[in-house]
């Protein structure tokens, strides 16, 4: 028996925590046969075709879905009850982020229907049924996580742990699925590229999975296969953070919060410009860099040569811009005494481990560019800016990622007493409000209309007295007055220097953000000189290479993706 939600050691009790540990280990195993029958169709084990891979896949994915109507249904019956919230869990802005991906994605399902219909003729019905019972999966999950991803579970803990773990793991599947299509793609056209580079001796072998019929309408088939490659780093991207929201919906099953105001954090421009143009200004310029990078890559040796050179120069660029702007950050920081948010909370957990952990890819393969060019016996010129091109991959991941988990884990500033105070002293000594008339007033007869003017009756030595007395409490009020000034200029100078970090904060954020968005895109849509340059394949040969390549470049672009979406919150938060 679950004991109950309020008792004090919910969701840490011994039924709990065996339920926590038997749903993870469900889920890994569906992942990991997932992981080896999507390995076995990638290298052609006898067999095993993609049928059984779709079949398999289609299968988690109505799973899910039962499993998420069942859930929408019995929230609609207990509507009425009042249920815990993870605050930090499903921010806005993160689900509007899924919800575009999500669209695009369903875009991708469009394409792959009309390309099985027009190769239906050779191609299994599970690659006709696949997008279609991936489209519907899509749409559901994504008003579920508008509807739930802050849902902490109270009842039911031990079934809706593995219904959660199942789709974190379904999402994973997919998006191992993904890569790998998008992968392959990649690699085909890196090895036709190869032999305009002068790398003659590898053996190009393409890993060919086209349909062996033709087409019914070959302009279509030829949009429909060529727009599927340019939409998967979208789908890529939608399920991975749908793995994590959900991941953090799993944390939550069970967990005890505690109740306190939410400061709204919502996104604004002002304060931001200088950071938007210098962002929108690198975003620009690498749309217009990975466009000629694709147009001139594997034209020739000469343009090939040239397509690097530029991509290297204006990565190395962007990269000490940014490295430049976390140090001026991390300073900043450094000079403030803010204390940091040590509560327990998923998903800000969640967040820092996976920026270093998916920060790993880019290290790996920078780590292993920068072994290549000191052990080549040949060095082509533009190889030389591989090495600084490396070095700074790892120094200004190294550098964000401080910036991004200090940022996150900082509490945000609340209205000091000061201020409450200065408003109230400000307002007291405007022309319209007066809390009580001045002698000075009432004695020249200016008080206000429910005070009645007071003569003065003796006009000898009492009047006199009272006259002095009169000066006396005006000057005091001068010499206060004065004295506030003072004060209040001193608290209006420090006020105005904390605006000013503040400022600058968010325009680093800012910048920052865009520049993830731009180094996003180029190894998304397939500018990736790990591919081109071919010096890594000399030093560790071609196949290990490549391998090591399709390992860790899923992770660094994801990185760049988890970075942005990051950023973003820092700015809001700053």
């Amino acid at each position: 028996m679950e004991k109950a939600a309020g008792s004090p050691s919910a969701g840490g009790s011994y039924p709990q925590k065996n339920a926590e540990i038997l749903s993870s280990q469900y889920g890994i195993n569906l992942f990991l046969a997932g992981l080896l029958l999507t390995f076995a169709w990638a290298v052609h084990a006898v067999g095993i075709s993609k049928s059984h891979l779709l079949s398999y896949l289609i299968t988690l994915m109505l799973i899910q879905l039962l499993w998420m109507l069942w859930y929408l249904g019995r929230s609609c019956t207990q509507r009425r009850l009042i249920r815990d919230k993870d605050t930090h869990a499903g921010a806005r802005w993160l689900k509007c982020g899924i919800t575009l991906f999500a669209v695009i994605t369903l875009i991708l399902d469009s394409f792959k229907i009309g390309y099985y219909i027009d190769f239906s003729n050779c191609l299994s019905p599970t690659e006709g049924i696949f997008p279609v019972t991936h489209a519907v999966h899509t749409i559901l999950q994504v008003y579920f996580l508008w509807c739930h991803a802050k849902d902490i579970i109270q009842s039911f803990k031990t079934l809706e742990r593995f219904g959660v773990i199942h789709s974190v793991f379904t999402n994973l599947l997919l998006w191992t699925n993904g890569v790998l299509t998008e992968s392959k793609h990649q690699l085909n056209e890196h090895k036709e590229r190869l032999i305009t580079l002068g790398f003659g001796n590898i053996t190009i072998v393409l890993d060919d999975h086209a349909p062996q019929c033709n087409c019914t309408t070959t302009t279509l088939c030829s949009i429909f296969s060529q727009g599927i490659y340019y939409l998967y780093p979208f789908n890529i991207e939608y399920h991975i953070l749908a793995s994590t929201m959900l991941y953090v919906l799993w944390k939550n099953i069970g967990r005890k919060v505690e109740h306190h105001q939410q400061h709204k954090t919502p996104f604004k421009f002002h304060g931001i410009t200088v950071g938007m143009i210098f962002g929108l200004v690198v975003l620009t310029s690498t749309i217009a860099i990975v466009v000629v990078y694709l147009i001139q890559i594997g034209r020739s040796k000469i343009k090939s040569e040239l397509a690097l050179t530029m991509f290297y120069l204006h990565a190395i660029f962007v990269l000490a811009l940014m490295c430049t702007a976390g140090i001026v950050a991390l300073l900043i920081y450094r000079l403030e005494d803010r204390s940091l948010d040590n509560s327990k909370n998923p998903a800000r957990k969640l967040d820092a481990e996976l920026l270093v952990g998916t920060a790993a890819g880019s290290w790996l393969l920078s780590w292993g560019s920068i072994l290549a060019i000191i052990c080549a016996q040949a060095h082509p010129k533009y190889t030389w800016y591989n090495l600084p091109y490396s070095v700074l991959v790892i120094i200004e991941k190294y550098i964000q990622n401080l910036f991004i988990i200090e940022s996150i884990h900082r509490e945000q500033e609340k209205v000091n007493d000061d201020i409450k105070t200065l408003r109230i002293v400000t307002i007291s000594r405007g022309s319209t409000l007066s809390l009580t008339p001045s002698y000075k007033e009432i004695y020249n007869g200016r008080a206000a209309p429910e005070s009645r003017e007071v003569p003065c009756l003796l006009k000898g030595s009492i009047c006199g007295r009272e006259n002095d007395r009169g000066a006396k409490e005006e000057t005091i009020q001068d010499k206060s007055s004065v004295m506030h000034s003072a004060s209040d200029i001193s608290f209006y100078s420090r006020n105005s220097v904390t605006n000013n970090k503040r400022r600058i904060l968010k325009n680093i954020a800012a910048f920052l953000f865009l520049c993830n968005l731009s180094l996003w895109i180029p190894p998304a849509f397939g500018c990736r000189p790990e591919y081109d340059n071919g010096l890594e394949e000399i030093v560790f040969g071609f196949e290990p290479w490549i391998i090591v390549v399709n390992l860790a470049m899923p992770f660094s672009i994801f990185y760049r993706m988890h970075s942005a979406a990051s950023l973003f919150e820092v700015n809001c938060k700053t």
